[in-house]
Order: C-alpha cells, then sequence, then structure tokens
C-alpha cells in the first residue's frame, strides 16, 4: 500500500489497479494531452485528475476545477467564459471566466457530460485553440489552459442519444482512464476504512465481522459512502471496536451469504469457525507462510497473528517453506 497527497488530498493506494492508474497518471501528466477520466460517482475521479497536475509541468500554474452540473444553465456559460460590464441584468462589472483564471494551468471539469450542446460546441472550438468572446463582448480572448474532464456517464451513450457531441467526447478523450469501483479493488476497501477510522478515532479498531462485511458489500457510494459509514460508526461506537451493530443495516443486507469453499469447507457454522477454517486452509497452501498467507487474505500479517492467537494457534509450521 501507498499513500500520496496530491494538492491537500491523501491517496490511498492500495489495489493493483490502482497502482496502474497511477503511474499512468504520471506519464500522462508529462503531456498536454486532454484527459476524460471516467467512473461511478464517488470513485476517486478528481483524485486521479489532482494526480495528473501534481506530476506535470504545470503544477505551479493554475489549478481551477468547476462541477459543470453545479451551476444553473443559464449561468455555466457566464462561469466559464465570463462576461462584460452590462452585458446581462445584474453584469455590473465585467467578470473573467473560469477558463481565463486558469490560463497557463489546468482546468478540470468535472461531470462534464452534463454541459448543455450550446456549451459543448464552445469548449471544443476553445480546446482546437480559438478563440472566444466574453458574454456581450467585442474583443476575443485566448488562454493556454490544459483541460482534464470527468463524467459518471456512459459518453458513447450520451452520443448516440444525442446528448453529447462525437466530436468534443474525441477531442476530451485523448487519453482515458476509468476509475473502478470500490467493489472492484476490495484491497482499497479495508486500507481506506483504516485510514478513516484513524482519522476519526485512533483507539478504535474493527472487529473481524466488520472487516468481512466490508470486503462483501457492493459499495454503490464508493469512497465517499465508505468514509461516511465509518466516520459515523466512529462517533457513535461506544466500545473499543466497531461491530456489525455499528453499521447501517443495509451494509449487511446487502452481502450475500458466503458461498462454499472450494475443497470441502460448507457455509454452514458461525463466522469464527469459517474464518478458522478458511485462515488454515490458506496456511496449508503456503506452506506455513504467514505473510504470503496475509496477502491472501487480504489482511496484514499482524492480524493475522491475532487471529491465529484468538484460535489458540501459536504457530501453524515450526519450518515454514519460503517462496
Amino acid at each position: 500500500m501507498k499513500t500520496e497527497v496530491f494538492m491537500g488530498q491523501t491517496a490511498i493506494i492500495a489495489s493493483e489497479s490502482m497502482q496502474q492508474i497511477m503511474e499512468t497518471a504520471r506519464r500522462v501528466a508529462q503531456t498536454d494531452a486532454t484527459v476524460l477520466i471516467d467512473g461511478e460517482s464517488g470513485s476517486g475521479k478528481e483524485l486521479v485528475a489532482r494526480a495528473i497536475y501534481h506530476y506535470s509541468l504545470r503544477c505551479n500554474k493554475p489549478w481551477v476545477d468547476v462541477n459543470s452540473g453545479a451551476f444553473p444553465e443559464h449561468l455555466v456559460e457566464s462561469e466559464l467564459f465570463g462576461y462584460e460590464k452590462g452585458a446581462f441584468s445584474g453584469a455590473d462589472s465585467a467578470k473573467p471566466g473560469l477558463l481565463e483564471v486558469a490560463n497557463t494551468g489546468v482546468l478540470f471539469l468535472d461531470e462534464v457530460g452534463e454541459l448543455e450542446p450550446k456549451l459543448q460546441v464552445k469548449l471544443l472550438r476553445v480546446l482546437d485553440g480559438v478563440p472566444y468572446y466574453r458574454l456581450g463582448g467585442t474583443r476575443k480572448v485566448s488562454v493556454n489552459v490544459r483541460v482534464l474532464a470527468a463524467t459518471n456517464k456512459n459518453l458513447k451513450e450520451e452520443i448516440a442519444a444525442g446528448r453529447f457531441r462525437g466530436d468534443l467526447y474525441y477531442r476530451l478523450s485523448q487519453i482515458n482512464i476509468r476509475v473502478p469501483p470500490l467493489r472492484e479493488r476490495p484491497e482499497c476497501i479495508l486500507a481506506l476504512a483504516e485510514f478513516f477510522l484513524q482519522q476519526q478515532n485512533p483507539r478504535l479498531r474493527f472487529a473481524p465481522e466488520v472487516l468481512d462485511l466490508f470486503r462483501r458489500y457492493s459499495w454503490p457510494g464508493n469512497i465517499r459512502e465508505l468514509k461516511n459509514v465509518v466516520t459515523k460508526a466512529g462517533v457513535l461506537a461506544d466500545h473499543s471496536e466497531i461491530r456489525p451493530s455499528d453499521l447501517p443495516p443495509e451494509i449487511a443486507n446487502d452481502c450475500p451469504p458466503r458461498k462454499a469453499i472450494a475443497g470441502g469447507m460448507s457455509a454452514a457454522g458461525s463466522l469464527e469457525e469459517m474464518q478458522r477454517e478458511l485462515i488454515l486452509r490458506v496456511l496449508d497452501q503456503t506452506h506455513g507462510h504467514q505473510g504470503k498467507a496475509a496477502d491472501i487474505l487480504g489482511i496484514s500479517r499482524r492480524t493475522l497473528y491475532r487471529k491465529l492467537k484468538s484460535f489458540g494457534v501459536d504457530m501453524v509450521f515450526e519450518n515454514p517453506v519460503p517462496y
């Protein structure tokens, strides 16, 4: 697991897929290519964009981020492109747009799929290097901006439905990075949960049953949902560990029953018995190599040692076979 900080945000990089994404971000950062980052809401798209900025040659230049769906439609254009005094009612003075504010730096357009068609055309022209007018302006503005964009929509489906321009899609996606949802990177679930718990209450720990539920839950809200669950449990827990009863009921309800493990392990019996049998079987497969077993089980070596001690097993093999 690696921990990095991008513009004040901590990135917990525990899965192989996220390590590959961050390596791609490093390579892409050295160019001025536009990057489209797609993935479910809360999966970490903005963090990837911040990583690209962090590693880029523009890292000491302006960083401007805007959520394309956060403004009413009639305000998005004025926010992006700016306006002159008197351009509309209430425009008492001229205001530069966010594109101008980001000049020489990076503009991050979050939820770019929410842009209305008229703005998609204007944005495409800016990406092609064409100067533009502020609203109500008579003087063209030229900017040197690198654009990073993110979306939780399938833009190819949006193109087919006539809601997104194909030419803009291909201009934005010179490089395309997909951020997988949290359920596809279970290593990140436990690492992030421990990180959030340390932030909230470092004296608490997770009961093994909770970690098992975390691994099997689908996390539709991704990292935001995980942080919310851990923070709430850390605040309300009245004992030394967070237990299943401290979690929202939908987490236990959403987790499917464990399937039988190949080789004869039954899904019946208590969770502790299942854990004991699984751990001992993995240790048998690794010839007693506890570090390798911990990696396969997705837990730390310290947690494995604690579990073995609770099972009354001090050492499975006296002379583990090295890998």
